[in-house]
């Protein structure tokens, strides 16, 4: 994008004039001159800033910040205060992704909403016309609870693949469990079988280029999504692949918030018992699931593998309610809105548990006016999270929450991962987006809505149980905190925007 050349190349010349101005004995006209292509190229920022018409307070906060902060304003401004202009960044994925999805889409038979009560049919014809994805009848779900049960189910699957198996990650490492996959990768290559992997450079950093190359000479396909040589000058640095996805034979499919490591199995003593959640589908959604992976596959690599039959057959099964696979991404609609209509239909109760709770206006609003409405809400966090601007940015949003009668829960056994709402226990969303910022505005996800079928009654059921493990925090309890507990909080939530 030439914008963004300029904008590097006056970050440049603002470090030389303020060396210049400031470590060099140059004549005092040398020194004007420099600052007066400083605020020339201030004030075109700040212009080119307001033209853009962002939200009012978003603009005033990069103007303050560009005029009181010199260079480090600007550089801070270029690399993070930008980021609304990924709709350029990822056009060419939104275009590609559109033309496939759309095809797909003509295949899929209308759906009888019939025998769905007024709210499930009210979200399903929502997401009916907002998504690129369509929704399936015919599809099992099956919810796997934490990693044991996760990578047992994971590793049967993947022994028993004839064709090929496609696999997506955020974070793969090089652990006891990442080789113990490998190992099995690695004999299915020799049996015949086609697999690809697919891993963020970001989350995935230490996958060494070593270990890439065995894999690669053992003959799996690896790819990485964003490397990062591509990543820190064009600004997609701050967009990472957090998707989660397991595809065998195009009949299994595997999605939800568990990466490959070993703490995922919480054998790692930094975060002990690790809370979490899978879903195993087999059914025509593994179909929609797969397109997601093929996609990604495309921007990645290149390599165009829709076109083949055989990646994108339905292989319908009998089900018992609707599944619906939504991927969304810094191309795509905003996760933000699905969980909005998604409570708005609550008339009973809205359940959620989600590691980072850093939500925007419209989620808080909701939230609030359901619990006014006299519907139970509930939300489960991690009582210590992974990290201090996301544990105090979460905790900097419970007054609120509290003062409108919202029921707020810490995870005491050990560090909760799930991402999981259930909406009145008949409609659940299970995958890979958090309540916050970076998953609804700068991470590629992928979530289940799931309406009516059995699967919600075991999140349900999950849910009660890890209930038992935690704290309700009552209003006068956390009031009482100290005021140093209040500034990190404080602190945290200014950059609540790209946690």
């Amino acid at each position: 994008m030439k914008i963004k050349r300029f904008e590097w190349l006056f970050a440049a010349i603002m470090i030389a004039f303020g060396y210049l101005v400031l470590f060099m004995d140059v004549p005092f006209w040398w020194k004007a001159l420099c600052l007066t292509l400083y605020a020339v190229i201030i004030f075109y920022t700040v212009i080119a800033l307001w033209l853009e018409n962002r939200p009012a307070q978003t603009t005033l906060l990069w103007t303050y910040i560009l005029l009181l902060l010199p260079i480090l304003g600007y550089i801070f401004y270029v690399y993070s205060g930008q980021l609304l202009v990924k709709g350029e960044l990822f056009k060419s994925k939104r275009m590609s992704d559109r033309e496939l999805l759309e095809v797909l889409g003509k295949k899929q038979k209308k759906l009888d909403l019939s025998n769905l009560n007024n709210h499930q049919r009210s979200f399903a014809s929502y997401l009916e016309k907002v998504t690129l994805t369509d929704q399936n009848q015919n599809t099992k779900t099956k919810i796997l609870r934490n990693g044991a049960d996760t990578f047992q189910e994971i590793k049967r699957r993947l022994i028993e693949a004839q064709d090929f198996i496609h696999l997506e990650y955020y974070i793969f490492r090089y652990d006891r469990l990442g080789q113990e996959l490998i190992d099995i990768l690695k004999a299915k290559v020799e049996d015949g079988v086609e697999v690809r992997l697919l891993y963020d450079a970001v989350g995935s950093f230490f996958l060494s280029k070593p270990i890439v190359k065995k894999m690669e000479e053992a003959g799996i396909d690896v790819q990485p999504f964003l490397p990062l040589n591509r990543g820190w000058y064009n600004q997609k640095f701050n967009f990472r692949n957090h998707r989660k996805i397991i595809v065998i034979d195009g009949k299994v499919g595997f999605v939800g918030g568990l990466n490959v490591g070993v703490e995922y199995l919480g054998e790692d003593d930094d975060f002990g018992f690790w809370c979490d959640s899978h879903v195993v589908l087999e059914g025509e959604a593994v179909q929609t699931l797969h397109a997601v992976f093929l996609l990604d596959w495309k921007y990645a690599c290149g390599e165009i593998l829709f076109e083949q039959e055989r990646y994108l057959r339905p292989i319908p099964v009998p089900g018992d309610g609707l599944v619906h696979v939504v991927a969304t991404g810094p191309e795509t609609r905003d996760m933000s809105d699905h969980y909005y209509s998604m409570i708005s239909c609550a008339t009973k109760s809205i359940w959620i548990a989600t590691p980072y709770f850093i939500p925007n206006q419209a989620i808080q609003t909701a939230l609030r006016i359901a619990a006014q409405n006299n519907i139970q809400v509930r939300l489960m966090v991690p009582d210590t999270n992974d990290g201090f601007l996301t544990q105090y940015a979460t905790q900097s949003y419970f007054p609120e929450l509290l003062r409108a009668g919202i029921e707020i829960y810490s995870y005491q056994k050990g560090f909760l991962h799930k991402k999981v709402i259930i909406v009145d226990g008949d409609l659940a969303s299970i995958g890979t987006a958090n309540v916050d910022m970076r998953s609804f505005h700068l991470n590629f996800e992928v979530n289940l809505f799931l309406t009516g079928t059995d699967s919600i009654n075991d999140l349900v059921a999950h849910y009660e149980e890890d209930l038992k493990e935690c704290h309700r925090i009552r209003p006068v309890e956390f009031y009482k905190r100290g005021l140093e507990v209040k500034w990190k909080e404080s602190f945290a939530r200014l950059f609540s925007g790209v946690l």
